[in-house]
């Protein structure tokens, strides 16, 4: 669901010229996203079974575009469960387009210590994919839903398990109104990057795998910030490229080379991209 962006300022940092700049990006960015359309499912409808991943928590080694896999011929054995990341979009002090980030607690017995974007599995409750990704985003980091403007979502991803997950486009404006909370149970830290970086081809590297004759490539980018240094890759870059493609409207620097699926005949709980 698509709701409309307020016109929240950062007068309090900023003096009145800037902070009505800096709204006018946040609006411009905003109404432009709203005419986004990502492409169609052929299989939105249908009744989802359950396919385990995480705990319901979305990192993965490994995903990619919905319509670079040809699940709509297979749709008698795919019918997976829906997941959603929250994308949320600020405006850094410098004027940049940043994107709100975690690092995953280093005791958890899955992907621990990787970077994530806040998501998670659909509840009954949740009445669209923004209110799951807001949803988890409070409870993992403490971001209160009311602070963050949903304007879109883009094309479904298929993690390695075969999770389906829906990346949510949301806007931040009044970055100061955010105390981050981690829940220390799932989260170690909170962090912010610039997302023009998952474009760019600095800081990143690839690696080339092959799966049933058809190669690909996974693609890492090292930032650095506070003196702490992540890695952002797999899933979670994936998503980040193709945000950035959107709202910069240009491609990426580099080539993605996503691979050509063949489908699985089978498919289960426990089938995974290798």
């Amino acid at each position: 669901m698509i709701s409309i962006l307020k016109r929240v300022t950062l007068c309090k940092l900023m003096d009145p010229t800037t902070c009505v700049a800096a709204s006018s990006r946040l609006s411009t960015l905003a109404q432009q996203l709203r005419l986004y359309k990502a492409p169609p499912s052929s299989y939105d409808e249908i009744e989802e079974q359950r396919v385990q991943e995480n705990a319901g928590k979305i990192v993965s080694q490994l995903g990619f575009q919905e319509s670079v896999t040809p699940i709509a011929q297979r749709l008698e054995k795919f019918r997976p469960k829906r997941a959603a990341v929250l994308i949320c979009l600020f405006e850094g002090d410098a004027g940049d387009l940043r994107v709100i980030l975690t690092k995953r607690s280093s005791g958890l017995s899955t992907h621990s210590g990787e970077v994530s974007l806040p998501g998670g599995k659909a509840e009954e409750g949740d009445k669209d994919d923004g209110e799951t990704a807001t949803r988890e985003a409070k409870e993992e980091i403490g971001l209160d839903p009311s602070l963050v403007n949903v304007i879109t979502v883009l094309e479904p991803f298929l993690s390695k398990h075969l999770l389906r997950v829906v990346p949510v486009i949301g806007i931040l404006s009044d970055k100061s109104a955010f105390r981050p909370s981690p829940n220390p149970a799932e989260v170690e830290a909170v962090f912010d990057a610039p997302l023009e970086m998952f474009i760019k081809d600095e800081n990143r590297s690839s690696e080339e795998r092959e799966w049933m004759g058809e190669k690909y490539l996974i693609h890492f980018f090292d930032y650095e910030t506070e003196n702490k240094k992540y890695l952002i890759w797999g899933l979670t870059a994936g998503i980040l490229i193709r945000a950035a493609s959107v709202v910069y409207q240009r491609p990426p620097d580099f080539v993605e080379q996503n691979p050509k699926f063949k489908f699985p005949t089978v498919v289960s709980k426990d089938t995974v991209i290798p």
